[in-house]
């Protein structure tokens, strides 16, 4: 009975820990017939870089075409930068987001619209800034040059940089829990 409790409370920790992550998965697709193990080698695409958003520093692209090549190698591909099986192609936006709360007039002072037409009307007040960054990774049959996983996380990018790493890890982690493999 005591060991039922103890493995109960175990795994109502470790969920309770997945469900409080800061990164959210928001869409996964992959061919019916895709395998990671019909493959043996992958490599990068071109990044371009869009900078009428927010700028995206270099070091957090290269960490997370660092992290997406751990996740990749852990999985028994090669990396390779001449004809490699299975291209790679990373898209990261990175938007600035206001933090907004609704005005209630029950408690706060109301928003008084019109002359003779007496209306009490809530609104919005920003209490703050932040940044939401999104990732999602394409994998490419070269070959067949078609698209055959995608998956996509977003969550906010914190103002520390050693963070901001450790966030990329985190996601990039996420991202490839639900790829595909031999027994899939």
């Amino acid at each position: 009975m005591n060991k039922i409790i103890i493995h109960s409370l175990a795994l109502y920790l470790l969920l309770l820990t997945v469900s409080c992550s800061p990164v959210r998965v928001t869409s996964t697709e992959a061919s019916p017939d895709f395998r990671l193990t019909n493959y043996k080698t992958f490599g990068f695409m071109e990044v371009n870089a869009d900078s009428s958003r927010v700028e995206i520093p270099a070091e957090h692209i290269a960490s997370l075409q660092r992290e997406v090549s751990n996740q990749l190698q852990k999985r028994g591909l090669t990396m390779s930068n001449a004809n490699p099986d299975l291209l790679v192609n990373l898209g990261v936006v990175v938007q600035e987001k206001k933090q907004t709360r609704q005005t209630d007039f029950r408690t706060d002072a109301p928003y008084y619209m019109g002359q003779r037409r007496y209306t009490w009307r809530s609104k919005e007040v920003e209490v703050g800034r932040y940044k939401q960054g999104t990732i999602s990774v394409h994998l490419v049959d070269r070959d067949q040059n078609s698209l055959v996983w995608s998956n996509q996380a977003e969550s906010v990018v914190p103002s520390n940089n050693s963070k901001v790493q450790e966030r990329i890890a985190e996601g990039v982690e996420k991202l490839f829990e639900s790829l595909p493999t031999a027994g899939q």
